[in-house]
């Protein structure tokens, strides 16, 4: 069964038309559907740790988690941090199916990726999506951490491989859960597919949104343990700590 939207419905007709700013209703005047007044708005993550991207004081530094306990991945890209009004264009694309928001969204990721590429950023051999639970799946219908990657790796011209990871158990939803327990709620959550060859590959997975990093790391360490040489995180957004500005 497939529960992705089809490709040529309402998603599509908006990047096909005169194009109108999806925040404001304003011309664009724009090759995507966003007016220059409302991106220059949208909460940019500049200062950020330079391994997981926490939003800090000051850019290049390595927070004090990165120091201590490094994670499994090697580098995280947001664009933004978890802030209005990205925070409600993320929860309208993933929980009231507004698929236009969520292709702007991962346009915008493209724009800023191809800028990291042109600055050094290591290019993946292949992005693969943070694969849903088949609860939650019947339930919302779509996972779009999968739809972000299909539309990456069409603007990005990278294979995306949405078999390769496997979610082997389904636990309760991360957002109830503190940092601790959304480390002990994925333990064995993931498997890889079999016969999957990932020796020496360059990985990037792709997901809506970093918070605690659980996620992340439970799945950077299956790829690196099973031979991946690097892996990156692409997402839209990353949280700061509870409490943190």
């Amino acid at each position: 069964m497939n529960c992705q939207p089809i490709k040529n419905m309402l998603v599509y007709i908006c990047t096909n038309t005169d194009q109108f700013c999806l925040l404001c209703d304003e011309p664009s005047e724009q090759l995507y559907p966003l007016c220059i007044a409302c991106e220059q708005a949208l909460p940019w993550l500049d200062e950020q740790c330079r391994r997981c991207a926490l939003p800090l004081a000051m850019d290049g530094l390595l927070c004090g988690g990165c120091r201590r306990r490094p994670p499994a991945f090697s580098r995280v890209i947001a664009p933004w941090h978890y802030g209005f009004p990205i925070d409600t264009l993320v929860s309208r694309f993933k929980h009231s199916s507004q698929w236009p928001l969520g292709r702007l969204l991962a346009q915008l990721l493209g724009h800023s990726l191809t800028h990291r590429y042109n600055e050094g950023l290591p290019r993946p051999d292949r992005l693969l999506p943070v694969p849903l639970a088949k609860r939650r799946l019947r339930q919302r219908g779509f996972n779009q951490a999968a739809m972000l990657a299909r539309w990456l790796a069409g603007q990005l011209r990278l294979p995306c491989d949405e078999r390769l990871l496997q979610r082997v158990r389904d636990t309760p939803a991360q957002q109830a859960l503190g940092a601790r327990a959304r480390h002990r709620n994925l333990r064995q959550a993931f498997a890889l597919a079999p016969g999957c060859e990932l020796d020496g590959l360059h990985l990037a997975l792709v997901d809506d949104v970093l918070t605690t990093g659980a996620t992340a790391q439970a799945i950077a360490r299956l790829l690196r343990q099973a031979g991946a040489r690097r892996v990156d995180i692409y997402c839209l957004a990353r949280t700061p700590r509870p409490g943190q500005a």
